[in-house]
C-alpha cells in the first residue's frame, strides 16, 4: 500500500496539489524508519539474547564510553542510582529511572553505538538489553530475552511517572 507523503503532514495535500510536489511513498522506502517499540512490546521483532551474549557484546561494544561494569565514562553511566531519584543529584540509569524495558531496547537499537547506530542485529540488542539489566539487578543472570518476554520485565521506576491520560495511551 502507498502512502501519499501528503498524509503524513497536515494542510500539505493542499499545498502539494497547487505546486505539484510530493510523490507516493510505498511500506517498502517507510519500513526501514518504522522501527519504534511501544510499551507493550508491539513492534519488537523476532530473535533473543543471554546476558552472557550482552557481557561478551558489552565489553567490545559499548564499555569504550559507558564503562567496564556500565559506571559511565565519556557516554553516561547506566547502572547504578537506585533510590537517588528523589535526592538533589539523581542518578538516571537504566535501572533507577527507566519505566519500561521496552524503551531500553528501542533506544539501544536506534541510536547505539554511537560510532554506528543502527549496526546491532536484533539479537545483538536483545543481549545488551539482558546484560544491562542483569547489572541493574532487574533479571537473573541466566536471562534470556525475546520479544515475548522483554516486555513482561517489570522495571523498578515503572510506577515513576504520571500515567498519559489520552484515551487508549499505555
Amino acid at each position: 500500500m502507498a502512502i501519499a507523503v501528503a498524509t503524513l503532514m497536515p494542510g500539505a495535500a493542499a499545498c502539494a496539489a497547487h505546486y505539484d510536489l510530493g510523490q507516493r511513498v510505498d511500506h517498502a522506502t517507510i519500513a526501514p524508519w518504522d522501527i519504534d517499540i511501544s510499551p507493550d512490546g508491539a513492534g519488537l521483532p523476532p530473535g533473543s539474547g543471554t546476558v552472557a551474549q550482552g557481557r561478551q557484546l558489552f565489553a567490545t561494544r559499548c564499555a569504550m564510553c559507558h564503562g567496564d561494569a556500565g559506571q559511565g565514562g565519556i557516554g553516561d553511566a547506566l547502572v547504578g542510582g537506585a533510590g537517588t531519584l528523589s535526592s538533589a543529584k539523581p542518578k538516571k540509569t537504566v535501572g533507577s529511572y527507566w519505566p519500561y524495558a521496552t524503551t531500553l531496547f528501542d533506544y539501544i537499537r536506534r541510536a547505539m553505538p554511537y560510532n554506528a547506530p543502527q549496526s546491532l542485529s536484533a539479537d545483538e540488542v536483545y543481549a545488551v538489553s539482558a546484560y544491562l539489566l542483569y547489572l541493574n539487578k532487574v533479571v537473573p543472570e541466566d536471562t534470556r530475552l525475546d520479544a515475548k518476554t522483554l516486555p513482561g520485565v517489570c522495571m523498578p521506576n515503572r510506577d515513576g511517572f504520571v500515567p498519559d491520560p489520552r484515551p487508549g495511551a499505555l
